[in-house]
């Protein structure tokens, strides 16, 4: 884990001009890779007013890890724009790697979106590639992306 910074939390927002470049950390890929959907969610409304109330299963898949970052991202920020769906609580149940493929398995919590009670911050465009990187050593991993505003 970074230096002075609470694995409660488990995220961090970088500077960048413009857009969220955001780490991510955990002390397995499934702990980032949820630390990173909720840093997400937290760009676009306040994750602490959000209850848990709706619980769906998600799945992403991709050809190496970074992809299935991406994948995981965008699955939900697409339940956001079609369902108007924010979630506050994510279980990464298991990564899996078999061969060149990755597939992720995966809860996520939280409630359709109320204007009245979910502030809104800033509009999440997209996930991009762009910066990304995946560190993983097999017992922390670190988890950087950039966010399109």
């Amino acid at each position: 884990m970074p230096d002075g910074l609470s694995s409660q939390k488990g995220f961090k927002f970088l500077e960048h001009m413009g857009d969220a470049y955001i780490e991510t950390y955990g002390l397995s890929l499934e702990e980032a890779y949820a630390n990173a959907a909720l840093a997400m969610f937290e760009v676009m409304t306040d994750t602490s007013k959000v209850e848990p109330k709706i619980e769906e299963s998600v799945m992403a898949e991709g050809h190496d890890l970074k992809s299935l970052l991406y994948d995981w991202l965008e699955n939900l920020l697409v339940r956001y724009g079609v369902e108007s769906r924010l979630f506050s609580k994510f279980v990464v149940e298991k990564i899996n790697a078999e061969n060149d493929h990755f597939t992720l398995k995966a809860k996520a919590f939280g409630e359709d979106f109320n204007q009245k009670k979910h502030p809104s911050k800033t509009e999440v465009k997209a996930v991009t590639y762009h910066l990304m990187e995946v560190e993983y050593s097999g017992t922390e991993c670190r988890l950087r992306f950039l966010l399109d505003l």
